[in-house]
């Protein structure tokens, strides 16, 4: 198996497995209160993100930096040809009038354009503010208005008439140039006549301490807040990544490291994914979608080694895979192949880490056999070469990320936050632990407070919120930023999130319950689409779930039903509901029996971006959903269609 010789042959480089010793602090009673890992790239002094690309022409203007998709075709772009375009859209953003510190908005899905426009803004000395391709008006109004941005790039004409309608009420609306009606040749255009020592001299100015960009968080309870990201910040993030990341990546894999970006580059996690490949020089391209049945063929043809996505995707690989033995009639093929490779991977890693004698002669025989009839499937989805992903956002089931570990693919989890320049815990990647997110990103201290909430100190953490200083006092203390997620660790500074602070709901036998690992749980399986646990101050926890489209349709088919039999009439059905009381019981498994779902509603309709149920970034607006679902729980704790004996047990 490639990835059980990888991780031998880079056990045996010790001088890539001990990058990032981690440096442990336990309390009075020995349980672990703080793990840090210091820096493993220097804190600049001088200069700032503008100066990437022209780094990298200088030093390697040949080399290969982005892999732009034209004609059908993905077109390389060198580092050389790459700083001449950012110089040229530079020079005439400053001729439409930006000043330095002045905002530039973004709205715009991911695309080679918004990475040039990004490095653009910032080579002419100003702040990108990134909008969601998604967000509806009165978002686009308040992120428009709070930044002061004077200038919108919108991508098509219907992102424009948004940002126009929504600011048309302001004293001065910003002048809006639209990214497929020519933005770039138009700018460029504009430019002509500025001296290109005029973009040199804005860089120039720029510290590691001036402001780079205005990230706007997904506002799940409230409306968003701006978190301001320095230069510093974000060299922090890309540069200690990459340093963890890249040397062994490639030292295992034995190629040039390359990957197509396809998560919003409106949420900070795609923004650092860029720096970091544009500081290692890792081919990057741009994807607009990360729904899989459009993603799928862009990785069959880009074959990425490596990939950054999150749980939904290879909840969907793996779904998808499924679901395509189950229409040839090798359903169970796929449920044995799940079963061995989460037993294997298992045994492995318990191996590899010294904690056991891994898999005997008969495991790998079955793991072989699988490989031949679903693993290597899998990796054809991916396009072919990949040996690692990344996945955040939201925990990925163990069980998955052992499934894909025995496909020949390694998922590294981490974690962080807008206001951590995305991750502040990554999985070392000579350290795969499962069910964790890893340990603190270098040069980064993760803190467990006296309640559990997780605490983050670091080049990465944030310094404010942009207008808000009553919530920038309220995050901040010290040095340290408090999460609102809680939070352990482990002997080896390993990190497991087990909820949220503000989601903790307390039924009212007095039991605290964390709904997201819950969540998280229910939404690894089909046909489970979104889901929201209930039971704050009720007698038990109960969960409000919705169904896949494409897992709905295949429920369909194998039981030759129409395809368009509409929700209303399935969400009785009991061969669904006993289909559904299945994941129920896997999520349930990980829990007491008072923490676990007594009961469940299929609801029609989905929770979506569009119906305000979801965020941007895809988290849930629990408040929305309780809201817009009031009579469903209602029905929940007082229809009596189950008994109280049945409640009571989460397999009845």
């Amino acid at each position: 198996m490639g990835v059980r010789r990888d991780l031998k042959q880079a056990r045996r480089r010790t001088d890539l497995a001990d990058r990032a010793e981690v440096v442990i602090t336990r309390d009075e009673r020995g349980a672990v209160r703080e793990a840090r890992v210091p820096a493993l790239a220097p804190e600049p002094t001088t200069g700032s993100t503008a100066d990437l690309p022209f780094t990298n022409a200088a030093e390697a203007p040949g080399a290969v930096v982005l892999r732009r998709r034209e004609n059908g075709a993905w077109r390389p772009v060198t580092a050389a040809h790459f700083a001449g375009e950012v110089t040229a859209v530079a020079k005439g953003l400053i001729a439409a009038g930006l000043e330095p510190g002045g905002r530039v908005a973004v709205m715009s899905r991911t695309r080679y354009e918004w990475t040039l426009l990004d490095f653009a803004i910032w080579a002419a000395g100003g702040v990108a503010v990134p909008v969601y391709a998604t967000s509806s008006a009165e978002q686009v109004e308040w992120i428009v208005r709070d930044s002061g941005a004077r200038l919108v790039l919108a991508e098509t004409p219907e992102h424009a008439a948004v940002v126009a309608a929504a600011t048309s009420g302001h004293p001065e609306p910003p002048g809006i140039l639209l990214i497929d009606g020519g933005a770039v040749a138009e700018l460029t255009a504009l430019g002509r006549d500025i001296a290109d020592e005029e973009v040199t001299g804005r860089r120039a100015a720029l510290t590691p301490r001036s402001i780079a960009t205005i990230c706007y968080t997904s506002g799940t309870t409230g409306v968003p807040k701006g978190c301001v990201l320095t230069h510093a910040n974000l060299h922090a993030e890309a540069a200690n990544t990459v340093e963890l990341l890249h040397p062994v990546f490639t030292e295992v894999t034995g190629r040039a490291a390359s990957t197509l970006l396809f998560l919003p580059l409106a949420h900070i996690l795609g923004r650092t994914i860029q720096i970091a490949c544009l500081t290692a020089r890792i081919e990057l391209g741009h994807f607009p979608s990360i729904r899989p049945e459009e993603l799928r063929p862009a990785l069959k043809e880009f074959r990425p080694t490596f990939l950054v996505g999150v749980p939904y995707l290879f909840e969907k690989i793996h779904g998808t895979g499924r679901a395509t033995a189950e229409r040839i009639g090798r359903g169970a093929s796929f449920d044995r192949a799940h079963r061995i490779a989460v037993r294997f991977g298992e045994r492995h890693l318990d191996r590899f880490l010294g904690r056991g004698r891994g898999p005997g002669p008969g495991l790998y025989a079955a793991r072989a056999l699988y490989d031949l009839l679903v693993y290597r499937r899998v990796r054809k989805e991916l396009g072919g070469r990949t040996r690692y992903a990344i996945s955040g956002g939201s925990p990925l089931d163990r069980d998955l990320n052992l499934f894909f570990y025995a496909a020949g693919i390694l998922v590294y989890e981490g974690y962080g936050l807008t206001e951590t320049t995305a991750a502040a815990t990554i999985v070392p990647p000579l350290g795969p632990r499962p069910g964790t997110v890893g340990r603190p990103v270098p040069g980064t201290a993760i803190r467990i407070a006296d309640d559990g909430e997780v605490l983050v100190r670091g080049g990465i953490v944030f310094g404010a919120y942009w207008n808000d200083p009553a919530a920038t006092d309220a995050a901040l203390t010290g040095d340290w930023f408090a999460t609102g997620d809680l939070g352990a660790l482990d002997g080896d500074g390993y990190l497991t999130i087990t909820g949220r602070k503000k989601d903790i709901l307390v039924t009212s036998g007095g039991k605290n319950v964390s709904p997201a690992v819950l969540e998280d749980r229910l939404r690894s399986r089909p046909p489970v689409g979104q889901c929201v646990v209930v039971g704050d101050r009720r007698p038990y926890v109960a969960a409000l779930i919705t169904l896949d489209r494409e897992d709905l349709a295949h429920w369909l088919y194998v039981r030759g039903m129409p395809e368009d039999t509409p929700i209303a009439e399935l969400v009785d059905d009991p061969r669904l509901r006993a289909d559904v009381q299945q994941v129920v019981d896997y999520a349930n498994r990980a829990f007491s029996r008072a923490e676990s779902v007594r009961d469940f509603a299929l609801v029609e309709g989905e929770f979506t971006e569009e119906n305000g149920l979801l965020t941007p970034s895809l988290k849930i607006r629990r408040h929305a959903v309780t809201a817009a679902y009031a009579r469903h729980i209602e029905e929940l704790y007082g229809d009596g269609s189950r008994t109280d004996e049945q409640r009571a047990t989460p397999e009845g």
